[in-house]
C-alpha cells in the first residue's frame, strides 16, 4: 500500500471518528454502527468532492453578502444529504445538522492541525 492511500485511509478513519464524535454530543444525530460511521465519512467526502462546490458557486452572492457565513449552511445540507443516502446515519433536522456541520468542521480542523503537526516532526536521533 502506498503513502497516498495510507493517508486516505488515516482521513478516512479520523473523519468517521469525528462523525461518531459529532454523533454523541448533538442529540439529533444518530449513527447505528462504527461501520455506518466509515459508509457516512466515505459518502460525505464524495458529496463534499461533488455537490458542494456546485452549491459555492450557486450561492455565491449570498455567501459573499454574510462574508463567508453562509459556508455553515451549505455544511449542514452536505451532513443532511449524506443523512439521507446512509441508512445508519441519521440527522433530524435542519438545527441537528446546522450544529453537527459547525463541530464537524471545528473538530476537522484540529485534527487535521494535529496530524500535520505530528507529520512534520522530524524523527527522533
Amino acid at each position: 500500500m502506498g503513502p497516498a492511500m495510507s493517508k486516505l485511509l488515516v482521513h478516512l478513519l479520523v473523519s468517521a471518528l469525528l462523525l461518531w464524535l459529532v454523533s454523541q454530543i448533538v442529540t439529533g444525530i444518530h449513527i447505528a454502527s462504527f461501520g455506518y460511521a466509515l459508509l457516512a465519512a466515505l459518502v460525505l467526502g464524495v458529496v463534499n468532492f461533488l455537490v458542494r462546490p456546485i452549491l459555492i458557486i450557486v450561492t455565491l452572492p449570498i455567501t459573499i453578502i454574510t462574508l463567508g457565513l453562509f459556508l455553515i449552511v451549505i455544511n449542514a445540507l452536505m451532513l443532511m444529504l449524506t443523512g439521507a443516502i446512509v441508512p445508519g446515519f441519521q440527522v433530524s433536522g435542519f438545527g441537528a445538522a446546522l450544529l453537527g456541520g459547525l463541530l464537524l468542521g471545528l473538530f476537522n480542523l484540529a485534527a487535521s492541525a494535529i496530524l500535520n503537526r505530528s507529520a512534520r516532526r522530524p524523527p527522533l536521533a
